[in-house]
């Protein structure tokens, strides 16, 4: 059966993304992939448990997200931290250290404890139980 080995998305700035993930969803960095004919740098991002992603940038590659709000496609990563403690005190160390919180916490309809964050790139991140 298929599993999903891993996710990727464009971004600006690698280092900037590269520590947000390490930083708040204890990710494992590769050694930066760099292909100077092409333009192109990536990092692949492992965590403990589920695919991996990849963050990549490349030369004029377009900003990705100019649209505000929901558009087709890939919308957010969900990251699972393991219970309704965890979620709050993630989103709430997020907050102080000035991330914009998207949505607050909540229990959603179909029973999900969960809070949507922004990346520094303006990604929605969804932290959940």
């Amino acid at each position: 059966m298929p599993t999903i080995q891993h996710v990727a998305l464009y971004c600006r700035d690698l280092e900037v993304l590269r520590t947000f993930y390490v930083t708040y969803f204890g990710a494992k960095s590769n050694e930066k992939y760099e292909n100077s004919k092409k333009g192109f740098a990536s990092f692949f991002l492992s965590f403990e448990d589920g695919p991996a992603v990849e963050i990549m940038t490349k030369i004029g590659i377009e900003k990705a997200n100019e649209l505000k709000g929901e558009f087709l496609g890939f919308t957010h990563l969900a990251f699972s931290v393991g219970s309704e403690v965890k979620v709050t005190e993630l989103t709430e160390r997020l907050r102080k250290e000035g991330h914009k919180i998207e949505g607050e916490c909540r229990w959603t309809g179909d029973g999900f404890y969960e809070s949507v964050i922004l990346d520094p790139e303006g990604n929605r991140i969804e932290i959940t139980i």
